[in-house]
C-alpha cells in the first residue's frame, strides 16, 4: 500500500522552509496581498514571489485578484489533506510502537503458555 501520493513531495518540500510556513501561516486571515506579504521578510520582493509561487503550485495557497492587489489566502483543503497524510504515519508508528513493546516485554520463558495468549484453557 502507498500511504503518499507523488503531490504530498511537493506539499511538504513546499512546508519545508520556515518562510514559507509563516507565509501559509499568515495567509490564514487572507488580508494581505503579495506586497503586503513581502515587507514581512528580509528578502526581495522577487524572492517572496518564488515562495508564493512554490507554495501556490502546491495547493497550499491562492491568489485572488482584488482591484489592483493580488491576495494571498491559505487553501485550508491543502492542508487538510497534508494533515491527513500525517495522521497516517502517526497511526502506523503508533501500531509499530504497541507491537515492540509486546515483543520486548513478553516473556519467553511463557511463550507457550496459553494464559498469555488470550486463550486460556478451563
Amino acid at each position: 500500500m502507498q500511504i503518499a501520493p507523488p503531490d504530498f513531495d511537493r506539499t511538504f518540500g513546499a512546508l519545508a522552509d520556515a518562510t514559507r510556513r509563516d507565509i501559509v501561516r499568515r495567509a490564514i486571515g487572507g488580508e494581505e496581498g503579495v506586497a503586503e506579504l513581502a515587507e514581512h521578510y528580509p528578502m526581495s520582493f522577487a524572492a517572496v514571489q518564488k515562495h508564493i509561487a512554490i507554495l501556490e503550485r502546491a495547493g497550499l495557497i491562492t491568489k485572488e485578484r482584488i482591484g489592483r492587489r493580488k491576495v494571498v489566502r491559505t487553501n485550508l483543503e491543502g492542508l487538510r489533506v497534508a494533515r491527513r497524510l500525517l495522521d497516517q504515519y502517526e497511526e502506523l508508528w503508533r501500531g509499530r510502537v504497541v507491537r515492540m513493546t509486546a515483543l520486548v516485554t513478553q516473556d519467553p520463558r511463557r511463550k507457550n503458555d496459553d494464559r498469555y495468549r488470550g486463550t486460556e484453557r478451563s
